[in-house]
């Protein structure tokens, strides 16, 4: 039987253990205490100045950015995003697996306990005689039942800095998943708005085929007169050709754009289709924001930052191996060569009792260790304030092009309107016999032209304010909680959805 410790002096032991818990509880955690790292702010954004009317501005307070569009059928969509969208998806469970580890070094904080149970028969050998053993003794069978328990006390913060470390990456991943949905739902709402546009130049490509078709008409009666030459009606033939093609580079840009919002709403593209319409999407007027509200909604950055005191906690997890681990470990069991009376008291065992371990040389690895988690911080500190600065970036680059956008769709507008009244003059005087065809191509390939770039600008104009709602997070309120998955609002089922093209 095993008296590593006699039952009385059980309770001294006991005494250790409890003086080592109230050790623990009082102890420090090594290592540095997170501080936020510094960066500078801008006190306002430099392209923010000189939007009118200024009472139009609205501020950034929630997070259904894209209803400020007034699209029913985009809300459905970026509603699909939420619950369909793959990326969503990865990041989601890249989540739950940072919420795992949580867990997993909290389990660092209790002790491990484990149990045991053996049969074994054993014998010596005798020169190849059989039916003895060695000593003259026979073979033997050991039956062995035992319980132990251990325990590592965090006394140096080992394990609360590991937990530490954790929960700031678990905070990282679901500002990780925050900007994945928003990537995913600011991509969508720019694909469906280059849809959209499209959908307004394939109009505008018909109208003009048809005007291209009546003013080929018209040559042709004038040719058959004997009021123009050939080359009229070959110069409004090629006018009308050119049309149709463009028409069908429209068809491939706009099933690129439909096969991409299929993918972002976790479809197949044979399995979606989109219905075309001419109507255009309001544009919102610019959301009023100062630059602390990137620190604040941006979920790259609470990533980053989060990133930072996750680093921060390792380097008092380095630390910790420079002093001694404390162990309280006790054992206990039977143990006899006979199964009836194995479990009683003459076989009884039992240990109870304290260890320290202390490396006292490593040849240099816990040094550098340390120098490895303290250069980790200084890394993601880097890399916290180059994204702010990124997103200042972003969302300078965001205002100013809507400012550009702004006066060039107001120009473009008259630009549109010239170049209409150009084509009705020159029309009127090829019609009196005045003016040769080419000059009236000249006129409606300008107008057509001008047309067009006006739906680009006023696209652009679009795709530029989700750009502006992304940089300044999208109305993000900080949460690192995960958000439940979305479900498509009551109301918007099959008519508002689109249509399978099966």
């Amino acid at each position: 039987m095993n008296r590593s410790m006699h039952p009385r002096r059980a309770a001294p032991s006991l005494r250790i253990a409890l003086a080592s818990l109230a050790l623990l509880l009082a102890g420090c955690a090594l290592g540095p205490d997170y501080e936020r790292p510094e960066v500078t702010v801008p006190a306002k954004f430099k392209h923010m100045q000189g939007w009118v009317p200024a009472q139009s501005m609205q501020p950034m307070t929630d997070d259904r950015w894209w209803t400020r569009y007034g699209d029913p059928l985009l809300q459905a969509l970026v509603a699909e995003v939420d619950v369909s969208n793959q990326n969503i998806a990865q990041a989601e469970a890249r989540y739950r697996q940072a919420l795992a580890l949580i867990e997993g070094s909290r389990a660092g904080l209790f002790p491990n306990a484990g149990a045991d149970a053996a049969v074994t028969r054993s014998g010596g050998g005798n020169g190849g005689r059989s039916g003895a053993a060695v000593g003259g003794g026979g073979p033997e069978n050991r039956y062995n039942a035992g319980l132990s328990v251990s325990w590592m006390p965090d006394l140096w913060g080992r394990v609360r800095r590991q937990i530490e470390a954790s929960r700031a990456d678990a905070q990282a991943s679901a500002a990780d998943l925050a900007a994945a949905r928003l990537a995913a739902q600011s991509t969508l709402a720019q694909a469906y708005f280059r849809v959209r546009v499209l959908d307004r130049q394939k109009t505008l490509l018909e109208q003009t085929q048809q005007a291209f078709q009546r003013s080929l008409d018209l040559t042709r009666n004038q040719y058959q007169a004997g009021l123009v030459s050939k080359s009229d009606v070959v110069l409004a033939q090629t006018q009308l050709a050119q049309v149709q093609v463009q028409l069908r580079d429209l068809d491939w840009q706009r099933a690129q754009q439909e096969n991409a919002i299929a993918v972002l709403t976790g479809r197949a593209p044979a399995d979606f289709a989109l219905a075309p319409t001419s109507q255009m999407p309001q544009l919102p007027p610019v959301p009023q924001a100062v630059p602390s509200i990137v620190l604040q909604r941006r979920p790259d950055v609470a990533a980053a930052e989060r990133a930072v005191a996750a680093a921060n906690a390792r380097i008092g997890v380095a630390q910790t191996a420079w002093f001694p681990d404390l162990t309280l470990s006790a054992s206990g069991g039977y143990q006899g060569g006979s199964f009836a009376n194995w479990i009683s008291a003459p076989f009884r065992y039992w240990s109870l009792g304290p260890a320290l371990a202390l490396t006292l040389f490593d040849g240099g690895a816990r040094a550098a260790e340390r120098e490895r988690a303290m250069a980790a911080y200084d890394e993601q500190v880097a890399r916290y304030r180059q994204t702010v600065l990124g997103a200042f970036q972003e969302t300078e680059d965001a205002l100013a092009l809507l400012r550009v956008l702004e006066s060039e769709v107001q120009a473009q507008r008259e630009v549109v309107a010239l170049a209409e009244e150009n084509e009705n003059l020159v029309t009127n005087r090829y019609r009196a016999g005045m003016v040769s065809y080419l000059e009236v191509a000249v006129a409606q390939n300008t107008t057509l032209s001008a047309r067009r770039t006006l739906l680009d600008l006023e696209g652009s104009r679009l795709q530029a304010s989700v750009q502006l709602m992304a940089a300044l997070g999208g109305g993000w309120d900080g949460n690192l909680q995960p958000a439940a998955k979305a479900s498509p609002p009551e109301g918007e089922g099959t008519p508002a959805q689109p249509a399978s093209s099966g």
